[in-house]
């Protein structure tokens, strides 16, 4: 950044902020979740059409990220950079910041079927614990899957060679609905649902997309992919959105 057009751009980044709406839906965004255009509309108590012309203004400073996924757009905090700045600025102004709650029923929350590979606050997790032991690297918006990770995988009968020669796309981050940070996704997300399931760690429920844990799989859970509380913090990892 040039020094001479510090201020300025300063100022910009300010007057994006500044506005009472603008603020709200950010603070919203800082638990590292997205959000719904609707959503973050109705946190601000403003209509769609004028929550438009906001999401606009911060996308052009920088401040947010779109991704779309099926019908829906979602918004979420462009990096951790802006997250901490906001932060400091929560700081300044003495405020607390209110946490999100989702209506998902609980069960659907906890683990569940999307499409043909696992979602929910399981999915999230082992795709944050893969992510943090470099099981899985970024590729732009795809992942690479690591010798490291082929093994472990390889552990729990994960069909990796099977998963690479399906038409589609191997491994990449899923939005999760209820979550809202990104869970595994493609055929590897695929083959890694069948594994645990051939394992008997989950298994399906036969008249909803639910999926339960069973009594060897929460033991199992925690032993391989390790304890909830290892995973990183939500808006610790920055993930990448693609429509599944």
């Amino acid at each position: 950044m040039e020094s001479e057009f510090a201020d300025i751009n300063l100022s910009a980044v300010a007057g994006a902020i500044a506005d009472p709406a603008r603020a709200r839906m950010l603070c919203v965004l800082l638990d590292g979740r997205a959000r719904t255009a609707t959503e973050l509309a109705a946190a601000a108590d403003i209509g769609a059409s004028t929550a438009s012309s906001h999401f606009q203004r911060l996308r052009e400073q920088g401040l947010v990220e779109m991704a779309v996924q099926g019908k829906h757009r979602y918004y979420r905090l462009a990096n951790a950079e802006v997250a901490h700045a906001l932060e400091a600025l929560l700081v300044v102004a003495g405020a607390e910041r209110v946490p999100f709650k989702p209506n998902t029923p609980s069960a659907l929350r906890e683990a569940r079927t999307c499409y043909d590979h696992m979602a929910g606050t399981l999915a999230v997790r082992i795709h944050d614990a893969m992510l943090s032991r470099k099981w899985l690297a970024a590729d732009g918006r795809d992942y690479v899957l690591t010798p490291l990770g082929e093994a472990a995988l390889a552990q729990i009968g994960v069909d990796v060679a099977q998963a690479r020669q399906r038409r589609r796309r191997f491994a990449c981050s899923c939005l999760d609905w209820s979550e809202r940070r990104s869970h595994l996704g493609g055929a590897l997300g695929a083959a890694l649902l069948d594994a645990l399931t051939g394992r008997g760690w989950i298994s399906k429920d036969l008249d909803s997309r639910a999926l339960s844990v069973t009594k060897k799989g929460q033991k199992q859970f925690p032993a391989f992919f390790g304890p909830a509380d290892d995973q990183p913090a939500a808006g610790a990892q920055r993930d990448r959105h693609v429509a599944a």
